[in-house]
């Protein structure tokens, strides 16, 4: 891992998408319903088996006993968990009509449970909510099965019943250890909670521990950070997430809670960023990209050296390019050509099953370019490299006459020491991987065309 200082973060840490699709969700358009996924869906079920892609499946658990004052996911608040039988009444409707329009049975590779808090379901729930989806879909042998855990909602016994179910691989959430910070962002959760359940994870065989952390939190410093990273090297997950908190108060009402006097300033939060690739690095961790760092010997850091890493809604994946079903309020699908959103709130989430319709209310048909540059920019997000002949003929397009604007642009940043051009393609070199979002917005036709980019998070 290259040295990365404050000072080269300060100069190339500018807003961008985080590319999990392109376009980008806010690309997406009302015209989009129901009816044009029923289509994408139809269209996939007449495909031949041996020629569909791969499919995966999201469900989005929107419940959360307590609030976390950061939080910017979609999330309902509640301490009476008889709330979570209706929606998984009517997620099973939602599946339901999936299967009168894919077909009963398709194969799945991967499937994650994402949230607010998945494991704020009881044991009986999630046990009939992962019943539900094996007798409608075919998780077939060694796919990837994720949970998203909430550390105070889990407990030894907990993770047996999460292992029985088939589960191989957690997120817990962490964010910081320090007292201070858990009690300003309203998530209190002793260090020892979090290593006696990773030791029992461990025991009980899952393939795959991953920790999320956040920097740029109130009464966070560079050196409060160091002690949790610290921790975090002693507890040696898997893997890690390391996010950057992004104020929006506007936005996000929970984040009103947050005093912003108490928030570390810019430079701090630099300060900690460039300590933390230090620190990860010193402890043995690969940067796989963006905020992803394993262990060499992980399936996400194989992936990356051996080029097979790619790129959904759920961050990075060893998965290959795959159909996404994604089911429950708010959740974001890919299939086909097609990205589809389901409803936002509860409330209309339900009334459109009531109707007997998939409660799709925005989605896109990509277009051609779409495509091609969908293409581009996940060769360079994923690969880190790219070949001009690939593109050509896959796409039947000469690479440096469709993107000459791009490529006039893309001569600036090999000026900066992000990326090497040359005439057979584009390399983005050790230090370019760490602003790798700087260098795919070069292909964004939609953020070239709108200038306001502060709807998106830092790039690093």
């Amino acid at each position: 891992m290259v040295r990365i200082t404050p000072e080269l973060l300060t100069r190339f840490d500018v807003p961008g998408p985080r590319y999990t699709s392109y376009p980008t969700a806010d690309r997406f358009v009302e015209a989009f319903g129901s009816a044009d996924y029923v289509q994408a869906l139809e269209m996939r079920r007449d495909v031949s088996p041996n020629r569909a892609m791969p499919l995966s499946v999201y469900v989005h658990i929107p419940f959360c006993e307590s609030l976390c004052y950061y939080c910017a996911c979609n999330k309902i608040i509640t301490k009476h968990p008889e709330q979570a039988l209706v929606y998984l009444d009517y997620l099973a409707r939602e599946v339901a009509l999936h299967v009168k329009h894919v077909g009963k049975g398709q194969p799945v590779s991967q499937l994650h449970l994402g949230g607010g808090t998945p494991t704020f379901l009881s044991d009986a729930q999630l046990k009939a909510l992962v019943a539900m989806l094996k007798s409608n879909f075919n998780i077939v042998p060694g796919g990837e099965c994720a949970i998203e855990v909430d550390p105070r909602t889990v407990d030894a016994h907990r993770l047996s019943v999460l292992a029985d179910l088939g589960f191989n691989r957690l997120s817990l959430g962490v964010q910081d250890f320090d007292p201070k910070v858990q009690e300003a962002v309203h998530r209190i959760q002793p260090a020892q909670q979090v290593f006696d359940l990773v030791a029992q994870a461990r025991k009980i065989g899952f393939e795959s521990i991953n920790v999320d952390l956040i920097y740029g939190l109130p009464h966070q410093t560079p050196e409060s950070f160091d002690r949790t990273l610290a921790q975090i090297n002693a507890l040696r997950p898997d893997r890690i997430a390391l996010y950057a908190y992004a104020h929006l108060p506007a936005r996000f009402k929970p984040q009103r809670r947050i005093i912003s006097a108490d928030l570390p300033t810019p430079s701090e939060k630099v300060a900690m960023l460039a300590r933390s690739l230090a620190s990860l690095k010193e402890a043995g961790y690969v940067y796989v990209g963006m905020d992803h760092f394993a262990f060499s010997d992980d399936a996400l850091a194989i992936a990356k050296r051996q080029g097979r890493l790619h790129r959904n809604f759920q961050g990075y994946s060893t998965q290959p390019d795959c159909d996404l079903i994604a089911l429950g309020v708010s959740a974001i699908g890919r299939v086909g050509a097609t990205y589809s959103q389901n409803a936002k709130t509860v409330s209309e989430y339900y009334d459109l099953i009531d109707q007997g319709q998939l409660p799709v209310v925005r989605g896109l048909v990509l277009s051609r370019d779409d495509m091609i540059r969908r293409a581009v920019i996940m060769a360079i997000m994923c690969q880190g490299q790219l070949q001009f002949e690939s593109i050509n003929l896959a796409w039947l397009i000469d690479f440096k006459s469709y993107f000459k604007s791009e490529m006039t642009h893309l001569e600036e940043i090999q000026s900066q020491g992000l990326l090497e051009v040359s005439d057979a393609g584009i390399q983005v070199t050790p230090i370019g991987w760490f602003f790798v979002r700087g260098v795919a917005m070069s292909f964004d036709r939609y953020l070239q065309a709108n200038a306001n980019r502060t709807r998106f998070s830092k790039i690093i």
